[in-house]
């Protein structure tokens, strides 16, 4: 007779508590009205499993980038607290900059948190050859302060780039000019800075998206460059891999 690898008990107990199910990961996002194509965060059709998002009202891009969120905390906090009621298992956020709230969320929620893509810095770090380092790509070089840094654990003198003197990307996303945007400018934008990155540091070896905007040109940026690109949804799909483990046999 064949023993099974694994016996899983049958029970007809279904276990309660939540208000929703089958959701473990909460993102908090900005409030803005620029589109979200497929591979940007704020669109569900990016991640291969389920998502919870909750707008933070008030937290608009320019306060969040360019004033450094100050006087948001306790907005974000509500706002993840309630997905922490509804049942999700982990928190998120729109906006690399958010690292910025990382200790204090985690400090003050039940469940794990990860803010934003730069706290990959220091993993990808590890990955790397002797003499190749992270560098970044963010949507606000002039933003991305020695706190944002800290707060996510990347060393003081992280290589990055911005697009603050793109065509499209910045203008939309953080300005707010417009509702709609130029997605074959948007990529080029991406794409200058990251060519201008690797050219001032010929040591990167490896590359970050801070912006979580960034994922649908991470692909033509690898292209680009020849480097490894790492952005939001890698980091959050392997983040969920821990909430929800491959269950084997």
């Amino acid at each position: 007779m064949t023993v099974p690898m694994t016996l899983r008990a049958e029970t007809s107990i279904a276990r309660g508590g939540k208000a929703v199910y089958g959701v473990p990961l909460g993102i908090l996002m900005l409030e803005a009205r620029f589109p979200r194509i497929p591979g940007d965060m704020g669109n569900g059709t990016t991640w291969p499993f389920p998502v919870m998002f909750r707008v933070v009202k008030g937290a608009s891009p320019e306060r969040v980038v360019l004033e450094g969120a100050r006087g948001l905390f306790e907005d974000f906090l509500r706002a993840a607290e309630d997905l922490v009621s509804l049942g999700c298992e982990g928190i998120t956020t729109n906006c690399g900059f958010l690292s910025l709230f990382q200790a204090e969320l985690s400090a003050r929620l039940s469940v794990p948190v990860a803010t934003s893509s730069l706290m990959q810095v220091p993993m990808v770090q590890a990955l790397l050859p002797p003499g190749k380092r992270v560098g970044v790509v963010t949507v606000s070089a002039q933003s991305l302060t020695p706190a944002h840094l800290l707060a996510a654990n990347c060393p003081a003198d992280l290589p990055f780039v911005g697009t603050e003197t793109g065509r499209e990307f910045f203008r939309v996303l953080i300005k707010g000019e417009k509702d709609d945007m130029d997605v074959a400018l948007a990529r080029e934008d991406i794409l200058e800075a990251g060519r201008a990155l690797v050219a001032r540091h010929p040591e990167v070896g490896a590359i970050v998206l801070e912006c979580t905007n960034m994922p649908p040109y991470a692909a033509a940026l690898s292209e680009a460059v020849g480097l490894p690109v790492y952005d939001i949804v890698s980091f959050i799909t392997w983040f969920h891999a821990g909430l929800r483990p491959r269950a084997f046999g």
